[in-house]
């Protein structure tokens, strides 16, 4: 029988009880008012502190007072992380539900890598040395590498078990070559050392600018494609026959991530754990609905990283510990206890 013959199913989950559903909704509200207040608490607290007053009057009444050159140096500094934190929560989403695997994050095929290797060639062999130079290498990396491995993943063939190996592969090569030419090259090594730890420290409104619209395109594919990622969860065959179309599905869904991952990446480095852990986190106690997983993850992603940014401003004052050293630390322990919670459940 031709798949078109099928006639056109709904390619998700079974409608949640209105009750459950009204849960979610509420859920997701109080989590846009944590997101909030933690985006506040960006912008309040830092080597110096600031009060409320202070803040509201750099937001909506600057008049160059040193408390206002702070909130707009910040304020930057905490749209970035909004839009970074989201890339990254929306990336992980989609990447685990394309390979089914739930402990899935944006460096499984490789986009860190890539993103990686590529500042590293701009700094040594181009000399570019500002940000806004090496912003574009860096998704070009990510797009670059993305491609390659939905090639040597099958292209049309792709299954999730080729896409991570190939992402595996491609990023095991591409770390050897940044160890290389680091190890090789003094001046490259003490520019990349920082940019490889992730942090949000160089925010600008010209970063923000440029990584903007691939935010957003990235966003809305990726939220756009939840239903028929629901319907691919439950296998090529059951998709098949609620009328998914798998390649097309597997194409699109490397292209969110990878735009999503490669942009944030190139603004703020790469930053590990926040698109394993949210989104999985999340569907805990959403469900395996994607329609739910990815506004959920789209808004605690946020909440993590810009916490974890705050953390580091305080931890070592007047000093900073950076960002991708924070969700490091937390996500570890988090990880090993995620891993040993599945490993227990299929006991």
């Amino acid at each position: 029988m031709l798949v078109d013959s099928v006639p056109e199913q709904r390619a998700e989950p079974a409608p949640a009880p209105p009750a459950r559903r009204v849960v979610r909704a509420v859920g997701l509200l109080v989590s846009v008012g944590v997101l909030a207040a933690v985006a506040v608490a960006s912008i309040a607290v830092g080597a110096k502190e600031l009060s409320v007053a202070q803040v509201w009057h750099g937001l909506f009444a600057s008049s160059g007072t040193y408390g206002d050159v702070v909130v707009d140096e910040r304020l930057a500094r905490t749209l970035l992380g909004l839009l970074a934190g989201a890339a990254l929560g929306l990336a992980g989403a989609v990447l685990q539900a394309l390979t089914r695997n739930p402990l899935a994050d944006p460096g499984l095929l490789g986009i860190n890598a890539g993103a990686s290797a590529a500042v590293v060639t701009a700094l040594t062999f181009f000399g570019v040395t500002s940000l806004k130079g090496y912003v574009w290498f860096a998704f070009l990396g990510a797009a670059a590498v993305g491609a390659l491995v939905w090639f040597l993943g099958g292209s049309r063939g792709a299954t999730p078990v080729r896409l991570a190996l190939a992402g595996t592969a491609i990023s095991a090569a591409l770390y050897g070559y940044l160890q290389a030419v680091m190890i090789t090259n003094g001046a490259a090594l003490a520019k990349m050392r920082f940019w490889t730890v992730g942090s949000l420290s160089s925010a600008t409104d010209t970063t923000i600018e440029q990584v903007l619209p691939f935010l957003v395109a990235g966003a809305v594919l990726a939220l756009a494609l939840a239903r028929p990622l629901n319907a691919m969860e439950m296998g090529d065959d059951t998709a098949r026959s609620l009328g998914a179309h798998l390649n097309r599905t597997r194409a699109l869904s490397m292209l969110a991530a990878t735009v999503l991952c490669g942009a944030a990446t190139a603004a703020c480095g790469p930053i590990v754990f926040v698109g394993l852990m949210v989104p999985h986190v999340v569907r805990s106690f959403t469900g395996p609905d994607l329609r739910w997983i990815l506004p959920y993850a789209a808004v605690l992603s946020p909440v993590l990283l810009l916490g974890s940014d705050v953390i580091g401003r305080v931890v070592a004052r007047p000093s900073e510990v950076q960002v991708g050293i924070i969700t490091a630390l937390i996500g570890g322990p988090v990880f090993i206890f995620l891993v040993r919670r599945r490993r227990t459940a299929q006991l």
